[in-house]
């Protein structure tokens, strides 16, 4: 597994995804940080009411979007020059083929949500906002985090399944609108994109009752383990086609 996982972040040695990963969530937290700045006469809570603005941005449209763009890249070079079949008569077990995809996403947005909450806190320094930073922020984006994995899950076997680099992207901002209008019609925590909603209080910063709270880590860890299961399953029964 160390070796699978070692050879996906080789693949990305020389590719563009670390300036794709550093300038999304720049242009989403200007934009926020933009929309805090000409709105502070109604926005007068300080650290939340700009986590408000930027993470509305950044999670609910860039985020999902930087998690379907690395996924489709990772199983970009396998879609090219017959390389999955290469990669399945290797003596390596299908499982690790997923789950080392799923582990390399996995730190690059963990890298991401890092970036956003640095850049978050030089935001409110800026700013000169004069209450204590929030300490409960971080557990929102940890959070988010946690909820990517499932959106990851899902991004995955997409890409996996479709050899156009573009298509799991565009579904991917399809299911985001789809995510928002369940979040509101209180079914949220039954969609993978809706979760990160959640994760991040994007809409809110009241605290989630025990039973969304419970809900909340459930429902991502059954996402997690359908869209992986499935995954790993077609990879062991069907053949993959490749050009």
């Amino acid at each position: 597994m160390k070796r699978s996982i070692v050879a996906e972040f080789l693949k990305l040695r020389h590719s563009r995804i670390g300036f794709v990963l550093i300038v999304l969530p720049l242009i989403s937290m200007l934009i926020g940080s933009l929309n805090f700045y000409f709105n502070q006469g109604v926005l007068t809570n300080g650290w939340y009411s700009l986590w408000t603005q930027v993470s509305l941005f950044y999670s609910e449209f860039f985020l999902p979007i930087m998690i379907a763009i690395c996924c489709a890249y990772v199983c970009r070079l396998e879609h090219l020059n017959r390389n999955w079949n290469m990669l399945m008569t290797s003596p390596v077990p299908v499982s690790n083929v997923f789950i080392s995809k799923l582990v390399v996403v996995s730190i690059l947005i963990l890298f991401v949500q890092m970036l956003f909450i640095g850049l978050y806190l030089l935001a409110g320094i800026l700013f000169s906002i004069s209450e204590p930073f929030p300490l409960e922020t971080i557990s929102m984006t940890i959070r988010g985090w946690f909820a990517s994995l499932s959106i990851i899950s899902l991004q995955l076997a997409l890409s996996l399944r479709i050899r156009s680099f573009g298509i799991p992207i565009g579904i991917s901002l399809c299911a985001v609108f789809i995510g928002l209008g369940l979040y509101i019609a209180k079914l949220g925590l039954f969609f993978p994109y809706s979760l990160l909603t959640f994760g991040m209080s994007v809409l809110d910063q009241v605290e989630m009752t025990g039973i969304q709270n419970f809900l909340f880590w459930v429902m991502n860890m059954t996402f997690i383990v359908i869209f992986a299961s499935m995954s790993i399953n077609r990879l062991k029964n069907q053949d993959i086609k490749s050009s």
